[in-house]
């Protein structure tokens, strides 16, 4: 006799097998002896185990009272879910809870060879999991009969929803038999959840449980404020500082994605990348690849932030701050599960602070604001890592003592220790020093070693002057609309630079020139590549010694205007004519005859001190002065 009350026997040995002791929320309420048979609308929180739960909901009405399942033919339930990844993590989750009762459990996701799924469901298979897109294929294709569909379940239905799935459902929902149980789980339930409910079920039950009206009280969200332009260097100090078993970095972009991934590969993570760009194939070797422990960053877009379920995941880290609440939640819900507690730290520079607030004052989240950990700061919490280490409590082997009193009497305990310590220390990648970030309220003085507000004009003002200086060259200049207040950020992005890595700053029409220190330098180079090549097709040019400006400024082109001689130079020499009348040389030639001999034009002489005639210019009007300056001292005369 199983614990598990009103669950069929075979599931009950299953969930004792796996280790089920206790069951969700979610997963008890789907037990409920009033919800057998009906429809269903369900919100619960992402990682409180829904998968099992409506896998414990069907099974009733699958088994129709047998305790296994006969040969498998057209399928009896479908399990859409909105993802790959989802939907493979259903089946594997819906396979060993049904492994005692012989169901045949199939999927169809796209990126997977569809000629295998063909085969997979001519043979035939009780359950089916896919996602909407691919299922639509199998059904217009006559591959997949669901003609005898019992059950459909729509596992995150609200993210199908805003992926564009709407059509998809509403044809598979449209094309399955009328007389069938309808099961939506969603982490939220908006408008257009409730009004698909509505016109594909039938009087359903709508269930929510405890935990929907509050958030993971076992996730640590943190609000970390940092100057924009070290936004990556905050990054690694978190990975750093927690040194989680498991972390999840996301970025809105798959160009945000690869670009994190080849920085930290170069900064010694054992990283994996987790994109829509990716195959299949891809896709799932990332995620294993943390299930194993030979990776443990991943860095991913929001394509992973529903549904992946990562053992010993510990923090989540959003690179890039999330759109809306619910983006947020189920970001972070992909930690704190099942017990274990989890952080969450959002990287907001210091521009997105009031978004920042409002977003988790939207989501109901209560953050603690601080600021990244230091370089000290991490640094600290190694040594407690390494005092707190259990390899010191371990008991000596036989095989050890030997070597061991030889590195004793050879170099010493103090020297051993020191050895120990230094291999300790370069097994792990060094944090960043930050830049100072302001309190709240606190007005940001500006600094001319910030990059944040470079003077244009002296390029190379609070720099380093470098006595062993090494000059690059970059193949954009003012042309290009090239600054120092984004050329800089860029170099350190790249080249894995600090601010003081980079000395002066030359700028011309086509080119700029870079000087480094020589540590820094070397770092640079071998940051970048063989290529050569930065953001936006940037070339870089190393050069031997330093730039020759001179006959830079002798041409005028270094950060300088062109000379009025060249501006007002026209193409063919000539010089705009002053009077109207040169322009028709049939009246009267340029340059024959005096003011006296022009026919158009009165020969009135020129005034003191004037070079040419406007055209109010002419003889005074009744003999009144000519001026307003002239009347006005006129009228003080009393003329």
């Amino acid at each position: 006799m199983t614990e598990f009350e009103g669950i069929v026997p075979a599931i009950a040995k299953a969930l004792a097998k796996r280790g089920y002791e206790v069951l969700t929320p979610v997963q008890k309420a789907m037990l409920d002896p009033g919800l057998a048979g009906k429809d269903a609308l369900v919100s619960a929180q992402t990682g409180s185990g829904k998968t099992v739960a409506f896998g414990l909901a069907l099974a009733p009405g699958l088994l129709e009272g047998n305790e296994r399942f006969g040969p498998a033919g057209r399928p009896l339930a479908l399990a859409i879910a909105p993802t790959r990844e989802l939907a493979l993590q259903v089946q594997r989750e819906l396979e060993w809870l049904y492994e005692l009762t012989g169901a045949t459990i199939a999927s169809c996701v796209g990126g997977m060879d569809m000629r295998t799924e063909r085969r997979a469901l001519e043979r035939g298979a009780h359950i089916v999991v896919g996602t909407p897109g691919r299922l639509c294929d199998h059904i217009r294709r006559n591959s997949l009969d669901i003609s005898e569909l019992k059950a459909v379940v729509l596992d995150e239905a609200d993210e199908m929803l805003d992926l564009g799935f709407r059509e998809d459902l509403e044809f598979i929902l449209e094309t399955a038999p009328a007389e069938r149980r309808t099961m939506m789980f969603s982490a939220t339930v908006p408008r257009s959840i409730a009004k698909l409910a509505e016109n594909y079920q039938r009087d359903a039950v709508r269930i929510a449980t405890a935990s929907e009206a509050k958030q993971h009280v076992d996730i640590d969200y943190r609000a970390l404020t940092v100057v924009p332009s070290d936004r990556e260097n905050a990054i690694i100090n978190v990975l750093r500082y927690y040194e989680a078993q498991n972390a999840i970095v996301f970025c809105s972009t798959r160009a945000a994605v690869n670009h994190l991934t080849a920085r930290f590969n170069n900064r010694g993570f054992s990283v994996v990348a987790l994109s829509g760009e990716l195959s299949q194939s891809e896709r799932t070797h990332a995620l294993q690849a943390m299930r194993d422990g030979r990776a443990r960053v991943c860095i991913a877009t929001d394509v992973a932030a529903r549904g992946i379920d990562l053992p010993g995941l510990e923090l989540v880290v959003h690179a890039d701050l999330p759109t809306n609440p619910e983006t947020l939640l189920h970001r972070s819900g992909r930690t704190g599960r099942a017990g274990r507690k989890g952080v969450s730290a959002l990287i907001v520079p210091l521009s997105a602070r009031r978004r920042t607030e409002r977003l988790l004052e939207n989501a109901r989240i209560r953050a603690t604001w601080a600021k990244p950990p230091s370089a000290e700061e991490v640094n600290r919490r190694d040594d407690e890592r390494l005092l707190a280490d259990p390899i010191f409590s371990a008991p000596l082997r036989e095989d050890e003592q030997s070597l061991v009193q030889q590195l004793l009497q050879s170099h010493g305990a103090e020297r051993v220790a020191v050895a120990f310590l230094r291999q300790y220390r370069a097994g792990h990648s060094a944090p960043e020093d930050l830049q100072h970030v302001p309190a709240e309220g606190e007005r940001r003085k500006p600094r001319r070693d910030d990059f944040s507000a470079p003077r244009d004009d002296a390029p190379s003002a609070g720099r380093n002057d470098f006595t062993d200086g090494v000059w690059v060259s970059l193949s954009v200049g003012r042309k290009q609309n090239a600054e120092p207040r984004w050329l800089i950020p860029m170099l350190c992005r790249n080249g894995n630079l600090t601010k003081r890595d980079i000395g002066a700053i030359k700028m011309t029409p086509e080119e700029t020139f870079v000087e480094f220190s020589s540590e820094g330098a070397e770092r640079f180079l071998s940051a970048i590549g063989p290529d050569k090549t930065l953001e936006r097709g940037i070339r870089v040019k190393p050069l031997a010694g330093i730039p020759d400006f001179s006959q830079a400024k002798r041409e005028g082109t270094f950060g300088k205007k062109k000379p009025y001689s060249e501006k007002s130079a026209r193409p063919n020499d000539t010089v705009k004519p002053k009077w109207k009348s040169d322009r028709k040389p049939e009246r009267t030639p340029a340059g024959e005859g005096d003011f006296s001999e022009r026919p158009d034009k009165k020969p009135w002489a020129k005034k003191p001190g004037k070079q040419n005639f406007g055209k109010n210019d002419g003889p005074p009007k009744s003999g009144k002065p000519d001026s307003r300056a002239a009347r006005k001292a006129a009228k003080a005369r009393g003329e």
